[in-house]
């Protein structure tokens, strides 16, 4: 392990991270939820490394477990943690190192400086806390489990601890920055360990430890009146559903109102149009008035007709 990985096990940065998670982290997010752990005795006699696991669907996540697994288990827990999100800068990394061991984890997988850390942490007796589905859900529905921590969990010979979140979801989903408020009700539920089979593949375990992490998630959810996860799924597939036909609705909205504006320019082009040919008109016969006004004046000014032989008798009627 190199110089820049000694915080990972040095015993002095584990009484820093003991500090700050029992006298500011703990009292924090207990001051702002009612948290309620449940199994903690299956964790007794558990030792040396392990992987804790759970489900992820918000920021709370990462404190809740911490903050209530038995303190003899996190002296040196370090937590895999986003390298595209909490490691972008040191300034935005020194929260979660302090608070959580943070570790960083590359999400898009393939070739990287971060590759095999997990492992090396392991293989140094460092527990590590890992959510296998690679993303806080946005819909509170728990994905499948991507392989990675059961094939660290096969290659290096250790137990999983299953981890089952209720609550956390509501109490702060992905989009807010902060838990709701009014203290919402978040359980933990800890699971007995888990150990993979012999000759069973990464994905057959990561698919064991997705059930139990469900069952025990539901079994808690049915208990304690909150959604399960195909209540979770069901919802979001009706908001799916129903932003669908909202977006539908935009786009025939939009398109009535572009067709209206439409006929609205049109109807103005043609009275606009109406208008000039109207003017035109009205110039026109103006023009035909006044010039036949002209030539009614010229008329009223010419002598009648009067015949010469008889000037004082137009119509000869004078006739001797």
């Amino acid at each position: 392990m190199t110089m820049g990985h000694q915080r990972y096990t040095s015993g002095s940065w584990a009484m820093v991270r003991f500090i700050a998670q029992r006298f500011f982290m703990k009292p924090l997010f207990w001051s702002m939820l009612n948290v309620h752990v449940h199994g903690k005795r299956n964790l007794a006699g558990l030792s040396g490394p392990y992987i804790a696991i759970a489900n992820h669907s918000s920021h709370l996540d990462g404190p809740l477990v911490m903050a209530s697994l038995p303190p003899r288990l996190t002296r040196y827990l370090a937590t895999g943690a986003a390298a595209d999100y909490f490691f972008t800068s040191p300034t935005k990394a020194l929260a979660p190192t302090l608070f959580m061991n943070a570790f960083p984890v590359d999400r898009g997988g393939g070739r990287s400086k971060h590759k095999g850390l997990s492992g090396n942490l392991l293989t140094e007796g460092v527990p590590i806390l890992l959510f296998p589905e690679g993303t806080r859900s946005r819909t509170g529905a728990m994905a499948a489990f991507k392989p990675g921590p059961a094939a660290l969990c096969i290659s290096r010979n250790v137990p999983v601890i299953p981890i089952a979140l209720v609550g956390a979801h509501l109490a702060m989903p992905t989009d807010a920055a902060l838990p709701k408020s009014g203290r919402p009700d978040v359980h933990v539920v800890f699971g007995k360990p888990m150990w993979a089979q012999k000759g069973e593949t990464a994905r057959k375990f990561a698919d064991r430890m997705h059930d139990q992490v469900l069952l025990m998630h539901d079994s808690m959810a049915r208990a304690t009146g909150f959604p399960t996860m195909e209540d979770y799924r069901i919802a979001a597939e009706r908001k799916k559903v129903e932003d669908a036909a909202a977006e539908e609705q935009k786009q025939l909205d939009k398109a009535a109102a572009e067709e209206r504006r439409a006929a609205e320019a049109e109807a103005k082009r043609h009275l606009a149009e109406a208008r000039r040919a109207t003017a035109l008109e009205e110039k026109r016969i103006a023009a035909a008035s006044k010039k036949h006004g002209g030539d009614l004046k010229h008329d009223e000014h010419e002598p009648e007709d009067v015949d010469p032989t008889h000037p004082g008798d137009p119509e000869g009627k004078d006739d001797r």
